[in-house]
């Protein structure tokens, strides 16, 4: 690679992990090479923030839903910005992103500026950037919101700080989640059928395990234009649909966990903790503490997605352990408000709060 061959929208790709018969991979992108040309040293080790994509755990890639505006405003500071593959579900459950992300956290903090040293040995520049170990942030929209949640809690090194929008995992004890639906919930879109889904319906048979499912749309001469042509685009609809999201997340089906929560939930009472005992690692609400990093949470107040509840609540129990945090709620938004047209005006003024906050505490 020469230096005139470098593209900063040309990530530098890396296996972060192999499991399950796959390669986990996670896309590095690089500050430009004049990024604080008053540091004078030859390998410039700088903060890095790694992003976790939406896709309700069960569709997508380091590259679905990219957060440009994110992207692009970090580089700009010299952070290095990195976008991470996991394992989907199903057949995976929230135990698999549980370990990928930690993996992928350890590997950014450690094996990634040996293979980095690799990748930029033929640039010319005098200027090659490294990770700082010490200085590792998590992003994530959506299920990628919970990505960054399970960082917060479980990965090592601990992020020094977390960003999520409308991120799930704040309040995974609701109807949204345990309770089945008979009328158009969700941006009231159609009821799906679930004859139509059965190979993602437990059990699953042969179902492989993947970690990169690409978006995919019909034509606009389908009979509903630009309809998903990806099935796993709808499933984690469909779960919320059914009122079974949790047990694909935990694979606790044989007894229906969300049964036994709605049953829980819905009588008179304390909530039994005793309930979630075994799955309590990957639910966000049961592990807070004052050790959490410093977070910054956005949310619009019309998201039938993922609710506002969330992130209310987990911006209440952050508060109540003494975590620095930020709840930030923009009226009417739905969700994905920042991939809608003309969200790069319209939310100028969050983003570069966002990223100043971001700055603030990586550096």
């Amino acid at each position: 690679m020469t230096e005139n061959q470098y593209n900063l929208d040309s990530p530098l790709t890396f296996t972060y992990k192999e499991v399950d018969g796959i390669s986990v991979l996670l896309d590095v992108y690089l500050p430009p090479h004049d990024v604080n040309q008053q540091c004078t040293q030859q390998v410039k080790h700088r903060p890095a923030v790694v992003y976790f994509h939406g896709g309700g755990f069960a569709v997508g890639n380091r590259r679905s839903w990219f957060p440009t505006w994110l992207k692009s405003r970090l580089s700009a500071r010299g952070i290095i910005f990195i976008s991470a593959d996991y394992r989907l579900i199903p057949p995976g459950t929230g135990y698999d992103v549980l370990a990928d992300t930690k993996d992928a956290i350890a590997f950014v903090a450690g094996d990634l500026n040996v293979q980095l040293n690799q990748q930029q040995a033929g640039l010319s520049s005098g200027s090659h950037f490294r990770i700082d170990p010490a200085s590792i942030g998590v992003a994530g929209t959506s299920a990628g919101g919970f990505c960054a949640y399970l960082c917060a809690i479980h990965a090592v090194p601990k992020p020094k700080v977390v960003l999520s929008l409308y991120g799930m995992g704040g309040d995974l004890l609701t109807d949204h989640y345990i309770a089945p639906k008979t009328q158009p919930f969700l941006r009231g879109r159609e009821m799906l059928d679930p004859a139509r889904f059965s190979e993602y319906i437990h059990p699953f048979g042969s179902l492989p395990s993947t970690s990169d499912s690409p978006l995919a749309y019909h034509p606009l001469s389908y009979h509903i234009p630009g309809y998903p042509a990806n099935p796993r685009m709808l499933i984690s609809r469909l779960y919320l649909q059914l009122g079974v999201a949790l047990d694909y997340i935990t694979g606790q089906h044989e007894p229906s966990l969300s049964t036994t929560l709605r049953q829980a939930i819905h009588t008179e009472g304390p909530f039994d903790e005793a309930l979630i005992a075994d799955h309590k690692n990957i639910f966000p609400q049961f592990n807070v503490t004052s050790d959490w990093p410093a977070t910054y949470l956005i949310h619009g107040t019309s998201d039938t997605a993922v609710l506002l509840r969330e992130s209310r609540n987990l911006h209440s129990l952050l508060t109540k352990a003494g975590v620095e945090v930020v709840l930030e709620e923009l009226p009417g938004r739905e969700h994905s408000f920042d991939y809608q047209p003309g969200a790069e005006l319209e939310n100028k003024g969050s983003y570069d709060t966002i990223v100043q906050f971001l700055y603030g505490h990586l550096t």
